[in-house]
């Protein structure tokens, strides 16, 4: 199986990897210690984005799983804006995903999907939805006296963008999640400056934003090749 691992992933995404998983680790036991929900968390985190990476449908199963226990991790410190947006649309939407994923495979690869392009008009049409989303969850998480709202506003937005252009194929989602991760990283230093458990989810996400630029060179690299 090791073997298999290796053969599948590059040297290049096996360090990627193994440097995102110490790192969680390392922000884990220099500061929180306590919370292995958030460890669990960061480390399905950070094996899905790798699996995204390469465009494998298993990636949008970790995603699930995620996204799950990250809204149980915002609800805590009442990021109800977090949580509304990962169990109310990145999670179900990642369950669509899962399944444009498995109905596009690459040469009939279901371990490699293929590479779409959105036109023009359906870029105005996702601006539009995502501008309708936008507004609508601000008054919800304004309803709900959500901490630091206009951040987690922002975040919704930049995570519709994202979950659309997962769906969508699109190399472009990888650009939408870069977005979304440092705008989390600024509510998670918030946060940890009430509780200095939060750095990890900081460190988390800072990972999260370095494997999120990688996927995104990498599907151009995959839409590339399979256009050949």
């Amino acid at each position: 199986m090791l073997k298999n691992i290796k053969g599948y992933f590059s040297r290049t995404e096996i360090m990627i990897w193994s440097i995102s998983a110490l790192l969680v680790i390392t922000s884990f036991i220099l500061f929180d210690r306590s919370s292995y929900l958030t460890l669990c968390a960061s480390l399905i985190g950070v094996t899905y984005l790798i699996f995204n990476a390469k465009g494998n449908p298993i990636g949008q199963v970790l995603v699930i799983i995620f996204s799950f226990l990250y809204g149980i991790i915002s609800y805590r410190f009442s990021y109800f804006g977090e949580m509304i947006t990962y169990l109310g649309m990145t999670m179900p939407m990642a369950v669509v995903a899962l399944i444009s994923w498995l109905r596009n495979p690459f040469n009939g690869n279901r371990s490699e999907v293929r590479v779409n392009s959105i036109s023009k008009t359906e870029t105005a049409f996702m601006s539009g939805l995502a501008m309708i989303v936008t507004t609508v969850f601000y008054f919800i998480l304004q309803a709900f006296h959500t901490a630091n709202i206009i951040p987690s506003t922002l975040s919704v937005t930049t995570t519709f963008l994202a979950v659309y252009l997962t769906f969508r194929r699109s190399p472009f989602y990888a650009i939408a999640y870069s977005a979304n991760d440092i705008i989390l990283m600024f509510l998670w230093t918030m946060a940890s400056m009430t509780d200095s458990r939060y750095i990890s989810v900081v460190v988390c996400f800072a990972v999260f934003f370095v494997n999120d630029i990688y996927s995104f060179f990498s599907w151009k690299n995959m839409k590339k090749r399979q256009g050949s």
